[in-house]
C-alpha cells in the first residue's frame, strides 16, 4: 500500500484521469481524448508545481469527495468550482487558482461545477497510474486508459509514488469567461446544404440538448436542409467538426468522438473556442458564427499565447 494516498468517499459523476491525450493514432480509431477544457487542465498542474502535461482528476457537475492519507501535499482546483476543505472538524471554503496543502486525514469535497461542466483537480506529485500510448487520459466509451478505463467508483484509492518538494502557495487572479459566438470555419460538406440551411446554421440559436458528454454535443434548433445526401460514405473526423445527420440538428465531436462519421459536416469549431465550447451546460444558447482558415490560425495563436502568459503568472 502507498504509503500517501486518496480514498474516494464519494466518486462524483463522471471523475476520469486525463492528462494532454493520445497523439497520431487516429489510424487505430483512437481519438486524442485528454481534457476537455485544455487550459484549465494546464493552470491546475503549474498551481502545484507539476510537469505541466502530468495526469489530472477532470470532474463534471458534481466532483468527488477525496479523504487525504499521508505526508503533507498540495492541490488546485480549476474552472468555476465549488467546493470545500476539511480539516480537524472545521469546513474552509475553497478558492480556485490557489494551491492548498492538505494533511493527513484532511478532505476536500467537491461539491458542483458553477453553470459551465468540467473542473479539474491537480496534486503535487506523481499519481501512480498505469499508461496506455503514452497516455493515461481515460476514454470510458472505448475502455481505454489509466483506471482499466472507467470513471471513478466510490471507495477505490489514488496512490501518490512521489510528493513534489515545492509546497510554496501559488495563486493565479483569473476568471472564467464567455463569448457570445462559437465561431467555426466551413467544413467540407457546406455545399450540401440549402442556402437557407446555411443561413439557419449562421444565424439562428441552437440550445446544448442533455445527450451531450465528452464523445459529443448534440444541439437542438431549426432544422438545418440538406438538399444533396444526408448520408455519405463514412469519412475520418476531428475534435470540434460539426455534423449533420437526416433530422437536421448539429452534433458537434468532442474529445473521446469516433474517428468516423457518414454524416455530412457542416463546420468546424475552431481550436481557440474549444474550450468555451465544452462547458456550455443543457439548456444553453448557440450561435455560430463563420471565420475563414487565416483569422482562425491567428485566433489560435493568440489564445496559445495568453494561456502561455497566464502560466508564467504562476
Amino acid at each position: 500500500m502507498s504509503k500517501n494516498y486518496f480514498q474516494v468517499v464519494r466518486a462524483g459523476i463522471n471523475t476520469t484521469f486525463q492528462d494532454s491525450g493520445r497523439k497520431n493514432l487516429y489510424h487505430v480509431g483512437i481519438p486524442f481524448s485528454g481534457a476537455m477544457d485544455k487550459r484549465n487542465y494546464l493552470l491546475s498542474n503549474k498551481l502545484v508545481d507539476n510537469e505541466i502535461d502530468s495526469p489530472v482528476l477532470e470532474f463534471a457537475y458534481q466532483g468527488p469527495l477525496l479523504r487525504y492519507y499521508g505526508n503533507r501535499i498540495n492541490i488546485a482546483i480549476t474552472g468555476d468550482v465549488n467546493f470545500i476543505i476539511k480539516k480537524n472538524n472545521r469546513i474552509i471554503n475553497g478558492n480556485c487558482y490557489q494551491s492548498i496543502n492538505l494533511e493527513d486525514g484532511d478532505e476536500v469535497d467537491i461539491l458542483s461545477t458553477n453553470k459551465s461542466v468540467y473542473g479539474y483537480l491537480a496534486i503535487g506529485g506523481k499519481i501512480d497510474l498505469k499508461y496506455q500510448w503514452s497516455s493515461c487520459s481515460t476514454n470510458t466509451k472505448a475502455v481505454i486508459g489509466a483506471n482499466d478505463g472507467k470513471k471513478f467508483e466510490n471507495e477505490q484509492q489514488i496512490n501518490i509514488s512521489k510528493l513534489n518538494k515545492n509546497l510554496a502557495e501559488k495563486k493565479l487572479d483569473y476568471i472564467n469567461t464567455k463569448i457570445e459566438n462559437i465561431r467555426i470555419i466551413q467544413g467540407t460538406n457546406f455545399d450540401y446544404f440549402s442556402d437557407k440551411g446555411r443561413k439557419i446554421f449562421l444565424e439562428k440559436e441552437f440550445i446544448v440538448s442533455k445527450l451531450t458528454d465528452r464523445m459529443g454535443m448534440r444541439l437542438e434548433g431549426p432544422r438545418i436542409e440538406n438538399v444533396v445526401d444526408t448520408n455519405i460514405k463514412s469519412e475520418g473526423l476531428i475534435k470540434g467538426v460539426i455534423q449533420v445527420p437526416a433530422d437536421g440538428n448539429p452534433i458537434i465531436m468532442l474529445s473521446d468522438h469516433g474517428t468516423i462519421g457518414g454524416y455530412p459536416k457542416i463546420g468546424v469549431v475552431i481550436s481557440a473556442d474549444y474550450d468555451k465550447l465544452v462547458q456550455l451546460t443543457p439548456g444553453s444558447r448557440i450561435k455560430f458564427k463563420q471565420v475563414d482558415l487565416s483569422s482562425a490560425e491567428t485566433l489560435f495563436r493568440l489564445y496559445d499565447l495568453e494561456t502561455q502568459n497566464l502560466i508564467s503568472q504562476i
